[in-house]
């Protein structure tokens, strides 16, 4: 009777424990992707849905509350079509005269920016309308490498993704426009008694003139330095044009 040889059954090969730096970067490779998807997932919403607040509108009510301050924050979010033409030139005219023919960055304007800086002026940024949109709406305030590199990058993919009209709506929505005032319908109301839609060329401009430090300086009863802003301002909005996004 024949009989059948027990075969022997291989031992199972056991994979080696990871070391620290391996599961580090495991760990940064994973969070690497879910960066990179929850980014462009959001920029994909805000393609199509109102931003409903911004990370400085955050900083600011934290700000207000530790000074004891109450809480103030306007805020409206309106089309594109229910804010003037006029102010939409004069943010292009004030902050970014190439707005509608860049990419997202105006190196001409960053060169200048940095050789005034490092001639001991002013402190300028030289950011377009674009980066400081994907500022407003995705990142903290601050100068660091970091964030900049992050602004970078979420400047091109709003510039991929929204396309210029709908750059300048959120832009106009979003930013800061007076202490504790966001977007262009509260900064009209507040500053003017009037919808946005209504806004005058020198309305506009007005608005326009304090976006730099928009807690410091006032649209109306404004000082001789933001009175020449305007001027300059409502100057160079004759030489916009129309604006075909």
């Amino acid at each position: 009777m024949a009989t059948k040889k027990a075969t022997k059954s291989k031992p199972a090969t056991k994979t080696a424990p990871k070391t620290f730096w391996g599961k580090l970067r495991t760990f940064l490779f994973k969070l690497t992707l879910w960066f990179f998807g929850i980014s462009i997932f959001l920029v994909i919403v805000f393609k199509f849905v109102p931003v409903p607040f911004t990370p400085l509108m955050a900083v600011r009510a934290i700000e207000n509350s530790t000074e004891g301050k109450g809480l103030v924050c306007s805020h409206k979010w309106v089309p594109l079509e229910d804010i003037s033409m006029n102010l939409q030139k004069a943010v292009v005219a004030s902050e970014d005269g190439y707005f509608l023919k860049h990419n997202g960055f105006d190196f001409g304007a960053m060169q200048k920016a940095y050789s005034s800086n490092q001639k001991g002026r002013k402190l300028k940024g030289g950011s377009t309308i674009s980066q400081q949109t994907a500022k407003n709406v995705f990142l903290w305030q601050g100068r660091s490498y970091v964030r900049k590199a992050l602004e970078a990058y979420f400047t091109v993919l709003i510039e991929l993704i929204w396309g210029k009209e709908r750059i300048m709506e959120v832009y106009l929505n979003s930013i800061e426009m007076g202490d504790g005032v966001y977007g262009a319908e509260a900064a009209s109301k507040i500053w003017f008694h009037k919808s946005a839609k209504d806004l005058s060329k020198y309305e506009a401009a007005s608005i326009a003139a304090i976006l730099p430090s928009p807690r410091k300086y006032k649209a109306t009863n404004s000082s001789s330095y933001v009175e020449r802003r305007k001027n300059k301002t409502l100057r160079v909005m004759r030489q916009v044009g129309t604006l075909h996004y």
